[in-house]
């Protein structure tokens, strides 16, 4: 069994350390409203979406902050300019990105370019949606 990784929105780090961890993918109980269940870890992430910014190279990834850490699961907040890139990200932006990181070998990322294009668009709604509630982006991980 591998590490499930669940991001979600909220408002702040105190809000974020309260939601539970993910235990049946189906139940709505409890969960934040804006959340997006993912097998891509939260560094790759990161890295995919500094990519889209053109200057910085795929392996630099911005620094996680843990929020609360339990015996079976983590709450990260993810830096927040990774929201505003997202957010404004181009459809060009995203399919240069989306190709890039097909042709990185050993990711855990789909190889597709298409594929990675609409995980990307999907991101940037979520960040979209994200902003508009006013919330940051947060990584719940547990195995």
């Amino acid at each position: 069994m591998g590490v499930t990784y669940e991001y979600f929105g909220a408002p702040d780090r105190a809000t974020a350390a309260r939601v539970p961890p993910l235990i049946d993918p189906t139940d709505t109980v409890e969960r934040p409203t804006n959340s997006y269940v993912s097998i891509v870890k939260p560094e790759t992430v990161s890295a995919m979406v500094l990519s889209l910014l053109g200057d910085t190279p795929p392996d630099a990834t911005p620094p996680l902050e843990l929020v609360v850490l339990h015996p079976a699961h983590a709450v990260m907040q993810l830096p927040p300019m990774l929201m505003d890139v997202l957010r404004n990200a181009t459809e060009e932006e995203l399919g240069a990105a989306a190709f890039i990181w097909s042709t990185f070998p050993d990711r855990r990322v789909p190889r597709d370019a298409y594929l990675l294009y609409r995980m990307l668009h999907d991101w940037t709604k979520f960040a979209r949606d994200l902003h508009h509630a006013g919330h940051q982006l947060y990584c719940l991980m547990h195995s």
